[in-house]
């Protein structure tokens, strides 16, 4: 099925038209006998909370959003956060809803948002998300307006809240959603597929279908489920019947059975579908589709980890979810673009470190083939943190690339009675909702004690601690065990010196956390042990924040194989040479480019998994050296200019060469990218390489130049990077300083844009380096479409109908909550035949408003006979209809006062919309 396919259901993209506003904005002091009563009613905000709040002056931006990346470094900041200030923001945004959508089943989906969130809907105080991380829903059907009225979401997002010691950014920085449902629907989260092997080439499928009901009445219904295979065709079709209870929810169980299908691995991540379709009265009214992967796991406490009956040694990094230029707020295909670096090194396995990872990420995880150990982030059982647990289980068990849960990481109560409880509680919520994996959690302590959470966790995952691989093995010979983090070396990109007065690690592999080992030692450990099911490098990337053992001005940590590009050190080529058996790998470091340096001691390595290695200096032999299986070759090598040559050979024979040459002067710049189109959908990313060269084409790992970026075409540029954790350059704009020759530009597509994309890069000195990418035209992402707030007057209260005409000026006790009721547009009231009553409301325009007036507009009123605007007569017209006249402006609070009569059957009200529109049509902020 296409990504984008219609269904019965829509989920639609809320992600465009936002409106945002950095800083808190304290909600108004409570005064007075009205507005404490009216605070106490539901519906009622004030402040950025109100539907009708003033934001016609904040910046109009699409999410996915982090507002932190966008801001300055201060030393006095956090370091864990990258010394960059997070503090309180707002969002707002209004949207419309079709007449049709009535009765249909309304919810909003959040992705995710840093940290803390309290989320109103059309005036109603309606969730509280205290996970930055776990994505949460919100039933907004007995709230929805329809037709012309808009609803209203405000978002007060707390940035200052922190859940981990690392950059964890601020806002809106994963999707957001409108779905729409018919009024008996497939719940969230509420298709469970997981395949089980019987043996002999027979798999089950349970499918297990959880269904709601909005209605007043019970419903009967049928589900079928289909599985599909990779290309489409249909294998095999399973049917129920249920009865859906009123405002209450069903399981409903369905069994496939299936022989010999395409199994999933790393190597052939072979993707089927489960379509569930509900069905009432033979004709269908909701569907929902998962992935299914058929494979089996398995962690043996003697053999390690076992992928469809095969042993496969775990080579895993572990990763936060931050990049260069965008900070939390990835684009999906740069999703795609780590995953793909993370396997040219040989990478099979991934830990989402410490925290619920996108969804985008593993759907790129079940596509590419790559296993995840998908981890929580608060150590805690009470309901709230279980809830959390559990949104965590049921949102990405479908994913075949998820081979572990993991429940903790390094929790100082792990070693206690009370934490060993907590830890059972929260092994058998994860159970209730996914039986088919084992549980795991990173544990840094108490491996050698005769009790632990080694008694209720299914595998047991360690922390650095490999002086007790070997004695854990010893006295619990059936726990299976695995490393969950380890390493924690030391780099920087393109640096072979140690320099404290620069902030710049070496790149040799020998400088390592008190706690750690290099690259070299950490694989060593692990791969010598059949029992040990594999190991995660402490990091892929290099993330924001924790800059051990830097600090300032150091803004991100050294720990990655990568930089914050993904751009490689030599820890990239090290793991190669150890992951890597099916092609040669070779690769030899550090640059040649020494000036100065002529005739002093320089130490080359060469990494690489063949046995031998030789290594030439301008053409002369300087040795011949068996390589270790778990190190490299090196050579102290007299710095001269040239070229250095590395041959390697196995049995003999030649497998691979490799150079490394000195450059010239830097004299242009040219890009590198993968050469895939973009999808002109909005959404789709490139992640672009600019490179300082010499006039051979090689990259000079010396020149650092400040380049100038420009684009033209139906695109954006996101932000860019150059790896540097000492660079304090903004990373939005359009200037961007290189790094030993080095940065990265990320672009996106707009909606509808086809043709070329084309990015410059200039600096003077240097030839222009031009990119032209290819945008395809493509169908679009179903969207809420943007709109502009509108200021409509919805407060008003009725007098009690009266046998003569009321006096304009009669005003209302301000206790009095029962003689002026309060009154809706859209809606009429009866009262006797020819009766009189005063409509009236309070309002305050918004800024622009009262700057310049507006007009004011009420689409129909029954009953209308005059009409007083802050104590002055309007004209009204002689026929029934829409009625509207003149606002001027003023920055006062406005009084609007309609004297209305019914008619012979008693009907008067504001049938239509009543709201103040400009003179000018309102322009954008938008950035």
């Amino acid at each position: 099925m296409n990504k984008y396919a219609p269904a019965l259901s829509q989920r639609l993209s809320l992600d465009l038209g936002w409106r945002f506003h950095r800083g808190d904005i304290p909600m108004p002091e409570i005064t007075g006998y009205l507005p404490s009563y009216e605070n106490a009613k539901a519906g009622k905000a004030w402040g950025a909370a109100a539907p009708g709040f003033d934001d016609s002056d904040w910046r109009i931006l699409d999410v996915p959003h982090d507002w932190v990346v966008e801001g300055p470094f201060l030393q006095e900041a956090n370091v864990s956060q990258g010394y960059r200030p997070t503090g309180i923001a707002w969002y707002r945004k209004a949207f419309r809803l079709d007449e049709d959508d009535n009765g249909k089943f309304l919810e909003l989906q959040f992705d995710g948002i840093a940290t803390h969130a309290t989320v109103w809907v059309n005036g109603l105080l309606v969730h509280r998300n205290f996970c930055g991380y776990t994505p949460f829903q919100i039933d907004i059907t007995p709230l929805a307006t329809y037709g012309e009225q808009l609803n209203s979401v405000a978002i007060r997002v707390d940035a200052e809240a922190r859940e981990g010691w690392w950059y964890e950014g601020g806002g809106l920085y994963r999707h957001t959603w409108l779905v729409k449902r018919s009024p008996v629907f497939i719940s969230t989260y509420g298709l469970f597929a997981s395949p089980i092997s019987n043996g002999g080439g027979c798999w089950s499928v349970p499918v297990e279908v959880t269904l709601g009901n909005i209605e007043r009445l019970a419903a009967a219904v049928s589900v079928t489920a289909e599985l599909r295979d990779p290309d489409g065709h249909l294998v095999v079709v399973g049917r129920s019947q249920a009865s859906v209870p009123s405002l209450g929810t069903v399981l409903v169980p369905l069994a496939l059975e299936v022989t010999d299908p395409q199994l999933w691995s790393p190597d052939s991540p072979s993707l089927y579908t489960v379509d569930v379709m509900v069905w009432r009265d033979d004709a269908p009214i909701d569907s929902a589709q998962v992935p299914c992967g058929f494979r089996s796991i398995r962690f043996d406490p003697a053999l390690g980890f076992f992928l469809n009956d095969r042993p496969l040694k775990l080579q895993g990094t572990c990763n936060h979810q931050d990049h260069a230029g965008v900070g939390v707020a990835v684009p999906d295909a740069l999703w795609e673009f780590r995953i793909r670096r993370l396997q040219e090194m040989g990478c099979n396995a991934y830990r989402a470190a410490h925290n619920p990872p996108a969804p985008e990420f593993l759907d790129a995880c079940d596509r590419l083939g790559m296993l995840v150990m998908n981890e929580n982030r608060n150590f805690n059982h009470t309901p709230e943190y279980l809830g959390q647990l559990a949104h965590l289980v049921r949102r990405d068990r479908n994913h075949p690339s998820v081979i572990l849960w993991s429940v903790f990481n390094e929790e100082p109560m792990q070693e206690t009675e009370q934490g060993r409880e907590m830890v059972r509680r929260m092994v058998a919520e994860v159970r209730k909702w996914d039986p088919s994996r084992p549980v795991t959690a990173a544990v840094n302590g108490g491996f050698l004690n005769d009790t632990g959470v080694f008694e209720v966790i299914d595998v047991m995952g360690f922390n650095y601690t490999d002086y007790a691989y070997d004695a854990f093995h010893q006295k619990h010979p059936t726990i299976p065990i695995t490393s969950a983090e380890d390493t924690s070396a030391f780099m920087t990109r393109g640096e072979f010196e140690n320099d404290p007065s620069r902030n710049v690690v070496s790149s040799y592999d020998t400088e390592v956390a008190n706690w750690g080992q290099t690259h070299r030692k950490a694989w060593q450990l692990i791969a010598e042990r059949p029992f040990v099911a594999g190991g995660f490098v402490w990091t892929g990337f290099d993330y924001r924040g924790e800059p051990q053992r830097l600090e300032w001005p150091s803004v991100s940590s050294v720990f990655g194989i990568m930089d914050t590009c993904g751009f490689p050190k030599t820890a990239f080529y090290i793991h190669q040479s150890h992951w890597i058996k099916d092609r040669p790998v070779l690769a030899i470091a550090p640059h040649w480019n020494w000036p100065g340096k002529e005739g002093q001691p320089v130490r080359v390595i060469v990494m690489t998994n063949a046995e031998v290695v030789e290594l030439f200096l301008n053409g002369q032999s300087l040795g011949e050296k068996g390589v270790p299986v778990f190190d490299y070759a090196d050579w102290i090598v007299p710095y001269e200019p040239g070229k250095l040559l590395a041959v390697a050979r196995k049995n003999g024979e030649e497998v691979a060469r490799a150079t490394m040459e000195t450059t010239g002067e830097a004299v242009a710049l040219h890009w590198e990218w993968d050469g895939r189109p973009l999808r002109g959908d909005g959404c789709d990313a490139a992640a672009l390489t600019i490179q300082a060269v010499d006039a051979a084409g090689r990259i000079v790992p010396r020149s650092n130049p400040l380049v100038t970026f420009t684009l033209q075409g139906a695109g954006k540029i996101l932000g860019h990077g150059n790896g540097d954790h000492n660079c304090h350059d903004p990373e939005q704009g359009n200037q961007r300083r290189l790094f030993h020759g080095l940065a990265q530009v990320i672009v996106q597509s707009e909606a509808g844009g086809c043709g070329a994309l084309v990015v410059e890069a200039s600096c003077p000195g240097l030839d222009l380096g031009v990119l032209t990418l290819d945008v395809k035209n493509v169908r679009p992402r179903p969207t809420v479409p943007a709109i502009q707030p509108v200021f409509f007057l919805k407060e008003w209260r009725m007098s009690p109908p009266q046998n003569h005409r009321p006096n304009p000026t009669q005003e209302m006790a301000e206790a009095d909550m029962n003689t002026w009721p309060s009154v809706n547009t859209g809606t009429l009231q009866n009262v006797p035949p020819g009766a009189w009553a005063i409509y009236r409301t309070r309002f305050l325009p918004w800024k622009n408003l009262q700057r310049e007036g507006g007009r004011v507009m009420i689409k129909k009123v029954v009953g209308l006979e005059e009409a007083w605007l802050d104590g002055g007569q309007v004209p009204v017209p002689s026929a029934a209809g829409e009625f509207e006249f003149v606002l001027p402006p003023s920055s006062n609070l406005r009084v609007l006062t309609l004297i209305l009569r019914s008619g012979p059957s008693g009907d008067m009200g504001l049938q239509g919309v009543a709201q103040i529109v400009r003179h000018v049509e309102e322009g954008t902020n938008r950035g």
